[in-house]
């Protein structure tokens, strides 16, 4: 969310910022925001000077009454009264026009960073580097479920007869390896540095509305019903969400966290849910690292946090590059992001494992978090967030990139002290 002061002072580069968004649509948005926010300090405006107008006879009362001057003291009291009733319409007003602003605020979208190239969509998205060498084998990279089943590693029939599409029953061999790689992500964030977190995996509504956009929150979370709870997307939302409300002493910053957790996502959307398949589901688990830091060094938290996905991918002998999203692309919240895909030996294309993104203070000023600098000034955090790694979807990527001829699957040397073992197989 932006701050109102920037749309108040500068409305052409909030419109700017949404025609490069090709968001033309939300172009009224900001002289609509602008008007009622006109009027809103107007009457606020009005109803301070009516209480204090009201203060000040209330006084007057009571040296009437001191008097003696009865009568004098009812006449008063009648236009205290008449003051009580307008202030009391003008703060019903205040409220109404408030929530007004606040709904077009939460819809505006971020100022992108200047370095974001232009685009419409993802079909514009930037690669910026490729990390390791993409080999297709000379043999065939069968389908990934195929090759779980001939492990023995999953039950998809099952699964769907329990829960429906878009879940999976995982063991044996695979179900260790799905187990050991989050493991390999835990101790290399913390060998990095970060804190590490088991968060809620249910969050109330103000935190929904604080970490994501509205569009985001339809096509993603799920509802508990009749309680003001969301089971989470992605333990983003806990972590961010952990700092509502807050002030931050400087000295306390960066926080670095990272995160485990499973993830509830109804994956509404064009790709819907795959019948014989792991990439898009509705449940998974996922190791996420969070940053809270000064504005001025966010933009060094983010290009460290993606390299740490290409570093954590290489190590698995998984070939990934790195694409910056464009424009387009961008969610509302996002000043920059860039996703990490992986290369798919079966399609020869690569296919996206991980998502980098720099929020700026969208998310502290929707949930207050602040830093207490130095000099007692308070200002607005920055946030970043990054996927360490979403098993099982990594695993495909694993699975084909580690696959041998003869139906076996490498397990490479960062792994095989979680797996006890150095290739798995029938």
């Amino acid at each position: 969310m932006l701050d109102i002061k920037l749309i108040r002072t500068n409305p052409e580069l909030v419109k700017e910022n949404i025609k490069n968004k090709f968001q033309e649509e939300k172009l009224e948005l900001v002289d609509k925001v602008i008007l009622l926010d006109e009027e809103y300090r107007n009457t606020k405006s009005r109803a301070d000077d009516l209480r204090n107008q009201r203060k000040v006879i209330s006084k007057k009362i009571g040296a009437l009454i001191g008097k003696g001057e009865k009568e004098e003291a009812e006449k008063v009291k009648e236009e205290v009264q008449g003051i009580s009733d307008e202030l009391l319409k003008l703060e019903q007003q205040e409220t109404v026009l408030e929530a007004k602003i606040k709904e077009i605020m939460l819809v505006i979208p971020n100022i992108i960073d200047k370095t974001v190239p232009l685009g419409r969509d993802d079909s514009e998205n930037v690669e910026v580097e490729r990390f390791g060498e993409a080999k297709t084998p000379d043999y065939d990279i069968p389908y990934h479920v195929e090759i779980m089943e001939s492990l023995n590693g999953i039950d998809i029939d099952s699964a769907r007869k329990t829960s429906g599409n878009g879940f999976y029953y995982l063991c044996g061999d695979i179900a260790q390896l799905h187990s050991s790689i989050l493991s390999y992500a835990r101790d290399f964030m913390i060998d990095k540095g970060f804190v590490y977190y088991i968060p809620p995996f249910m969050i109330r509504s103000s935190v929904v509305t604080g970490v994501m956009s509205f569009a985001e929150m339809e096509g993603m979370m799920y509802k508990i019903e009749g309680e003001d709870l969301y089971l989470i997307g992605t333990s983003e939302h806990s972590m961010i969400g952990k700092f509502i409300d807050t002030i931050i002493p400087e000295d306390e910053l960066p926080k670095a966290l990272t995160s485990y957790s499973p993830c509830f996502r109804k994956e509404v959307g064009a790709h819907g849910i795959e019948e014989r398949g792991v990439y898009r589901i509705h449940q998974f688990e996922k190791q996420e690292m969070v940053v809270v830091c000064k504005p001025e060094d966010s933009m060094a938290w983010f290009d460290k946090m993606w390299h740490y996905s290409v570093e954590f991918f290489m190590s698995l002998d998984i070939p990934v590059r790195a694409l910056e999203c464009c424009s387009g692309d961008l969610a509302d919240l996002k000043v920059k992001s860039i996703d990490i895909e992986a290369f798919s030996p079966r399609q020869n294309k690569y296919f996206e494992v991980c998502s980098c993104s720099n929020m700026g203070d969208a998310q502290a000023r929707r949930l207050g978090i602040r830093v207490r600098g130095n000099d007692k000034s308070k200002y607005f955090a920055h946030t970043l967030n990054n996927t360490v790694v979403a098993p099982p979807r990594m695993l495909i990527a694993f699975l084909e990139n580690n696959l041998n001829k003869d139906g076996t699957v490498s397990i490479p040397k960062a792994l095989q002290r979680y797996m006890g073992k150095d290739k798995i197989g029938k």
